[in-house]
């Protein structure tokens, strides 16, 4: 049976042999959910709803700062029935090539950020789990 998370108008499902946890921060929360390898998705929430653009930008500018070889591409897309503003990146560590994705977008009770990384190695087993982890994702939209 899958696990299930939901809290402040974001709801969705993982595998159960996938490990969730909920820390709690001084702006909101932040759930990590680790695959059994390396790969991992992260949902950001923050109720003082900075905008999408801010929330995608401090997370490249912390993969940027981590990562001299990083690339990445800006994207606008419908996520979770909600616009959103995320980046497609990819950079190489340990002589693997990683590819991250982030989407941020706005529900009723502040601004939520999406990010998943995984390597080269275990992305096409991992990203469409991700995927169907996405894909169970319901927001309450703002109104």
């Amino acid at each position: 049976m899958p696990g299930r998370f939901q809290e402040n108008g974001i709801a969705f499902q993982y595998p159960e042999s996938w490990k969730l946890t909920r820390e709690e921060r001084e702006e909101g929360w932040i759930v990590e959910i680790q695959s059994p390898g390396p790969a991992f998705l992260l949902v950001t929430f923050d109720p003082e709803t900075p905008e999408i653009e801010t929330m995608a930008q401090t997370a490249l500018d912390a993969m940027k700062a981590e990562y001299d070889s990083l690339e990445f591409e800006e994207t606008y897309e419908t996520f979770a029935g909600q616009p959103s503003f995320g980046h497609e990146m990819r950079f190489f560590s340990f002589d693997l090539t990683n590819t991250c994705w982030t989407r941020s977008f706005y529900i009723e009770q502040g601004t939520v950020l999406i990010f998943w990384q995984a390597n080269d190695l275990e992305l096409e087993s991992f990203e469409p789990v991700v995927q169907a982890i996405l894909a169970s994702m319901k927001v309450d939209p703002p109104e």
